[in-house]
């Protein structure tokens, strides 16, 4: 009788270990499985930063040149002394991109944009890249007047810009005074903040106090307008771009660290579960000899 029982003891406990020893291996499996898909991830972000580096590098370089750019109309500005005029129908435009794994650069784009039509609900708005027009058409879909695509992909060229800047200019159909420029400013290789920039008609260009020292000729003012316009969406668009390209590369190499962090937190795991199911195999081994 007690022998019988033994044996039937034996028995169920070796059919718990298989039983257990099965659970284990299914486990490895799965870490074995899970383990291998984020290293190829890791080498993904891995070489995405490298990419990015490369990128920001040349966007920087650029970023210098449509500053130049910018400076020679905010200098224009400020010795006329041009003052926006109350009461005056804006337009807003938000330069963002159509890329994204870049954090949440175009998120605060958005933000920004949201903030001003809370605020000011019935000015038309022209989005500059698909990111931000995602997010601001949930909430103001009828503002939403233009939307340009194929953005960011490449540093923006002065030529892209003149064409979107006489597309916006010479579309009767948006009654505007002065525009504002929402965009993403380049402070370091891993911090942007969301600034803005003031463009003003010639008709206020004009009647500026310290425009009239200026020698000109009629025929040339829509000409200037067109420029100082353009030239302040170029800078906009460039140093967006290379605040879009530091910000990736910042957030692929968080993501290529976070993927080495859990790689070893997995590899730790398997390892523990591997030892687990050989210590089993070797107290099988042990109970089997002590049996005989």
């Amino acid at each position: 009788m007690l022998a019988r029982s033994a044996i039937t003891s034996r028995a169920a406990a070796s059919t718990l270990n298989v039983a257990g020893q099965t659970r284990n291996m299914a486990t490895l499996k799965e870490i074995q499985n899970r383990l291998k898909s984020v290293t190829n991830i890791s080498k993904i972000t891995a070489s995405m930063k490298m990419i990015a580096s490369t990128k920001t590098t040349r966007a920087q370089r650029a970023m210098t040149v449509a500053r130049n750019y910018g400076k020679v109309s905010d200098d224009f500005v400020k010795q006329a002394e041009v003052k926006p005029v109350e009461g005056a129908k804006e337009l807003l435009i938000t330069v963002s991109s159509d890329k994204g794994l870049c954090g949440g650069i175009h998120s605060w784009l958005s933000r920004s944009t949201r903030k001003y039509l809370s605020q000011h609900g019935d000015t038309p708005v022209v989005i500059l890249g698909d990111k931000a027009k995602v997010q601001v058409q949930r909430a103001y879909p009828d503002n939403i007047r233009y939307s340009f695509n194929q953005i960011g992909s490449t540093i923006p060229t002065y030529d892209e810009t003149s064409a979107i800047a006489s597309v916006i200019l010479n579309d009767k159909s948006i009654e505007f005074d002065n525009a504002k420029l929402i965009y993403n400013k380049f402070v370091s290789a891993i911090a942007f903040e969301t600034d803005s920039i003031e463009c003003y008609p010639i008709s206020q260009i004009v009647e500026a106090p310290n425009f009239k020292a200026y020698e000109y000729q009629e025929d040339i003012l829509e000409n200037l307008n067109e420029f100082l316009f353009a030239n302040n969406l170029y800078w906009a668009l460039v140093e967006g771009h290379a605040a879009e390209m530091a910000a990736k590369r910042s957030a692929m190499e968080n993501a290529t660290k976070n993927a080495g962090d859990m790689i070893n937190r997995l590899t730790l795991q398997y390892n523990r579960g591997r030892q687990a199911v050989i210590t089993n195999e070797l107290i099988d081994i042990i109970t089997g000899a002590s049996a005989l």
